[in-house]
């Protein structure tokens, strides 16, 4: 594939944009996903003066009958819409402290207008050839799991969030995370599971994870209610005083017992060495069925969950059949419940 690459300024892509002769989305493109504080230091950078990567663009339609056509941005959306946006004083960008266009000096308007975008044009294209350039720019066909294509893609309050609860000492001191976790990022990938659980219940794998990450990319104003929360149900995990061989810290199991303490109100349970010692028997007796021995206390229940928690573990069914044995055993040692 030959490119070619040219400056253009950005009254110049502004102008195609305004008539239709440079399309910033075209159908394949991901939805945008920059928050404001991104946005707005984006338009400081090019205000200074400072370099950005290159724009790429290819051929788009063109009309036999009057020769006009069109290009299409390839990778660069953010970049151009948030200029668009900003030229325009749309209400989609929130200034914060940045100064509008229409107040900046005209000097500065003009070093804006008149400053050199790096443009490579990739040329005519076939939209399956425009779909794979596309998808091999934006890292989704290189190993990447879904949590790493989504922090490439979203750095907003929900995944900062995710990320600070994955740093929690608590998790360091009962090695819940091992080293491959965390170089995946499959540690903030789990906590983001468990903070999106915590306000929207079971789901199945990571299907919810780009609509909330999307929702609450500026702001996550649930945080504090979700981080005392997860503080509490932590602390009394914490109390419960379970042996660290138990596997009540392999992350699946966590993760249940997490949620279910959470929604039962961890605050309110009445006797937390009792569930200790009731949780560390289950646990005991899920593990003795592989080695073949009976569940005596816990029975059918057990042998549910064990099922429940070796295979399919992530579907919303399952998770759902596991969070229910664990309310059921824990519900009795509570005052009272959040939630029925």
């Amino acid at each position: 594939m030959k490119t070619t690459a040219t400056n253009k300024k950005i009254r110049q892509l502004l102008t195609a944009i305004s008539d239709g002769s440079l399309i910033l989305r075209p159908e394949f493109q991901r939805r945008l996903v920059w928050t404001d504080k991104h946005k707005q230091e984006f338009v400081r950078t090019v205000i200074d003066g400072l370099p950005f990567p290159e724009i790429f663009l290819c051929d788009g339609d063109v009309d036999l009958t009057t020769g006009r056509g069109n290009q299409q941005v390839v990778d660069g959306q953010q970049r151009l819409t948030t200029l668009y946006q900003y030229f325009n004083a749309s209400r989609d960008l929130k200034l914060g402290s940045l100064a509008p266009y229409e107040s900046l000096d005209d000097s500065v308007k003009l070093s804006f207008l008149n400053y050199d975008v790096v443009v490579r044009d990739l040329g005519e294209l076939t939209e399956q050839e425009v779909r794979n350039v596309f998808t091999r720019m934006n890292s989704t066909n290189y190993g990447l799991n879904a949590m790493e294509v989504n922090n490439a893609r979203f750095d907003g309050a929900l995944k900062r969030a995710a990320q600070k609860v994955s740093e929690w000492e608590f998790f360091d001191a009962h090695r819940v995370f091992n080293a491959v976790d965390i170089r995946r990022m499959n540690d903030i990938r789990w906590c983001l599971t468990l903070i999106i659980t915590m306000i929207s219940g079971y789901f199945s794998r990571d299907v919810e994870h780009e609509t909330y990450l999307e929702q609450y990319n500026d702001e996550f104003p649930e945080w504090d209610e979700v981080k005392g929360r997860l503080e509490l149900t932590s602390n009394l995990i914490e109390s419960l005083s379970v042996d660290g061989s138990s596997r009540m810290w392999q992350k699946n199991d966590l993760f249940t017992l997490m949620v279910e303490l959470s929604d039962l109100g961890s605050e309110n349970c009445t006797d937390v060495a009792a569930l200790g010692s009731k949780l560390a028997t289950f646990y005991a007796e899920v593990d003795g069925i592989s080695e073949g021995t009976s569940p005596r206390e816990f029975g059918q229940s057990a042998e549910q969950y064990r099922v429940d928690v070796i295979s399919g573990t992530n579907e919303r069914a399952r998770r759902i059949r596991r969070g229910g044995v664990i309310r059921d055993i824990a519900k009795p040692f509570f005052s009272s419940t959040s939630s029925s």
